[in-house]
């Protein structure tokens, strides 16, 4: 089973959820299964027999009261009730109260003290464990871009147990300090600088190469906005935009 404090699942509002279906699919190499349910459809989005993401549409309401396109991440909790109360004495807000999903668990929409969103989720039953590390679909790696990034990782380390790994200097932007939920670094958490217009959480999902998957994403009509470029460890990144606007990131052992 996967360690409660990791994130567990991956969810896109987007305008367009067929076209992004499509995309996401070409780029990453899901496969998309539409599920239906009230309201819509929800899209699965698997890589072999690993469910790894959910696609919907921007919901009418959400868009009405401010909400905007983008990935959000699901971490686990054993009490969505208690993590929710928890987060909220420690300064953090609540956008959805905790809610069931029939059948699949509770969860509740939520943000952190400065302001970037994500998902508390109790599963109604074990999670299997996840594939390893960097296998192609799966999420390869999480970044939180932050007003202070110490203080983000003091309330995440409070709530989830999450503890620091290395940290990497990186001149004027700062100190880029990984963080793990167990054992292993999951993440990076940094200042977000002017270049970020807001505190937000970021996903890179993992590819084979790299260099074939941006060919694809520029035939899909997304945009790169930041590399091919080594890190730390020998992987290769690009940050891109999604052809609805939505930020996201790869991550691939070669070019």
């Amino acid at each position: 089973m996967t360690d409660p404090r990791s994130f567990v699942w991956y969810e896109l509002v987007t305008p367009d959820a067929e076209g992004a279906s499509r995309f996401y699919a070409d780029v990453v190499g899901w496969r998309a299964e539409p599920v239906a349910m009230p309201g819509g459809t929800y899209t699965v989005m698997s890589a072999g027999p690993h469910r790894a993401a959910g696609i919907m549409a921007l919901p009418e309401e959400m868009r009405a009261g401010g909400g905007r396109p983008g990935w959000i991440g699901y971490v686990g909790v054993a009490d969505a009730d208690a993590a929710a109360e928890a987060l909220v004495a420690a300064g953090g807000a609540v956008h959805r109260p905790p809610d069931d999903i029939p059948g699949t668990g509770r969860f509740a929409v939520v943000a952190d003290p400065q302001g970037a969103v994500f998902t508390l989720f109790q599963p109604a039953g074990p999670i299997g464990a996840p594939p390893p590390p960097m296998t192609p679909g799966t999420v390869g790696w999480h970044e939180l871009y932050a007003d202070d990034w110490e203080a983000a990782f003091a309330f995440y380390a409070a709530l989830f147990g999450w503890t620091k790994a290395e940290a990497i200097p990186m001149g004027p932007m700062g100190t880029y300090q990984l963080f793990a939920a167990g054992a292993a670094p999951v993440g990076g958490m940094m200042d977000r600088g002017a270049f970020v217009p807001a505190a937000v959480w970021g996903f890179y999902f993992a590819v084979a190469a790299l260099d074939a998957a941006v060919e694809r994403l520029a035939a899909g009509g997304g945009t790169v906005l930041n590399g091919p470029m080594e890190v730390p460890g020998g992987a290769w990144i690009v940050n891109a935009r999604d052809p609805q606007g939505v930020a996201f990131s790869l991550v691939a052992p070669r070019r």
